[in-house]
């Protein structure tokens, strides 16, 4: 569905474009989830022998991308990542770096994930990393995350070829950055985020003062929100001060592999239409997470650049930075 309404607002819905020239590169977590869970309680909850002689093709990590490229006859290259929550950040990483380099022509990307299942659920919640009552990134008291499942696509091909065919153009993808925390499993570091922000920055020829908008990993725990405010002190220096910082995951949950699709989307939205989204249910100030964190009310603001960030459980990070097509 989110292919499909993506191909349709870049006005590809008629298919007249080279499907050999086209990419289909997604982020997942996990795939089948479902599938998977109900075959386990058949086997060892009710003592079943047999299960779907699908299930290998349903828990496929590669499914979703098979499925956008069946459904629309799209024959270049097809490829999930999974990175956890930082999966569809390097998914659309990885598309344009295809266009960028001329493998490919365009590329639908993003991601998706549905895996509300109860062991997965419960398997986060022993990790103490979810609220008790919503999620509350930034503000004292957080709790944690509260999960989520979507997608979130859009399609990316160079300037020249969207002003061409009369796109519409939300932004320009301008730079990636990509680095690991090497340092602990579920403990996040300021240092990797904040040299993925740099790499993203340098990528895209942007210096801090020329970026507006951040929208944050913001995952309302304890440690990450504090560790992602770190980061953006250490690379923007006095210019954080004047950042817009949110997290929209307060709003629509954590995603996880799809994460980075959503909150890509909800940024170009942003720069589209003036506006900063807020961070919803925000309580009050945290010292460890002093920045304009745009509490509960959106604001108006002319977005000249903005940052995408998503981190992942065992310290692996992905940056997107957008700017005004010029």
């Amino acid at each position: 569905m989110a292919a499909r309404e993506a191909l349709a607002d870049a006005g590809l819905a008629g298919g007249d474009y080279d499907r050999a020239r086209t990419a289909v590169v997604l982020g997942t977590g996990a795939g089948g989830e479902q599938a998977r869970e109900e075959a386990a309680w058949k086997f060892l909850g009710e003592g079943k022998t047999r299960c779907n002689p699908l299930l290998v093709p349903r828990t496929n990590h590669q499914a979703s991308a098979g499925a956008v490229s069946m459904a629309f006859g799209i024959t270049g290259p097809t490829l999930t990542i999974a990175t956890g929550c930082a999966s569809a950040g390097h998914a659309v990483a990885q598309a344009w770096l295809m266009v960028r380099h001329g493998l490919v022509d365009r590329a639908v990307t993003g991601g998706s994930e549905a895996n509300l299942v109860y062991t997965n659920i419960k398997a986060f919640e022993s990790m103490r990393v979810l609220a008790t009552d919503t999620c509350r990134p930034f503000s004292l008291g957080r709790g944690g995350m509260t999960l989520a499942e979507g997608a979130g696509l859009v399609v990316i091909e160079t300037l020249d070829s969207a002003r061409a065919r009369g796109a519409t153009i939300y932004a320009e993808l301008a730079g990636v950055g990509m680095s690991a925390d090497a340092t602990d499993v579920v403990h996040p570091s300021a240092a990797g985020p904040a040299q993925a922000m740099r790499a993203a920055l340098e990528a895209a020829g942007l210096e801090p003062a020329d970026v507006d908008y951040i929208n944050a990993h913001g995952t309302g725990t304890p440690v990450n929100d504090a560790e992602e405010c770190k980061a953006i002190r250490q690379v923007f220096g006095s210019r954080a001060e004047r950042l817009k910082v949110s997290s929209t995951k307060s709003m629509h949950g954590h995603a996880l592999g799809a994460a980075a699709g959503l909150e890509l989307v909800a940024t170009l939205l942003a720069m589209q239409h003036g506006v900063v989204p807020p961070t919803a249910n925000h309580q009050a100030a945290d010292p460890a997470c002093a920045l304009d964190v745009v509490p509960n009310l959106a604001q108006p603001l002319a977005i000249r650049a903005a940052l995408s960030n998503s981190f992942a459980f065992g310290g692996i990070n992905a940056v997107l930075a957008l700017r005004q097509p010029s």
